[in-house]
């Protein structure tokens, strides 16, 4: 996974999300704007989390800027209506973390 983004992005290169993933994929937060935002990398995620499928995972890879994941991103996911298990995975190689969101059937 490239854990870079590149500073001449377009508006519509500025997406973070697609949707409906019929698979497990990453979604990577740890863009500049991610940095400077706590708020749009709460907000992000929980785009990535809908864009999800039941039966799989997104794993949301988060800027270093906001430490761990467990201390702001976790209870705005649990918040969300979607039956979710979320787990910490790891820290990245460049100093951000991985959190797996795995989707349930509702």
């Amino acid at each position: 996974m490239s854990h870079s983004e590149t500073s001449d992005t377009s508006p519509a290169d500025e997406r973070t999300v697609e949707t409906d993933h019929e698979g497990s994929w990453s979604a990577n937060l740890e863009g500049e704007r991610h940095a400077e935002s706590e708020a749009r990398v709460i907000e992000d995620a929980r785009e990535a989390v809908a864009a999800t499928r039941a039966g799989y995972h997104v794993n949301l890879v988060t800027h270093e800027a906001h430490g761990d994941p467990r201390d702001y991103l976790w209870d705005a996911l649990d918040a969300t209506t979607r039956p979710l298990t979320v787990e910490y995975v790891d820290r990245c190689g460049c100093g951000g973390h991985v959190t797996r969101v795995h989707v349930h059937e509702e």
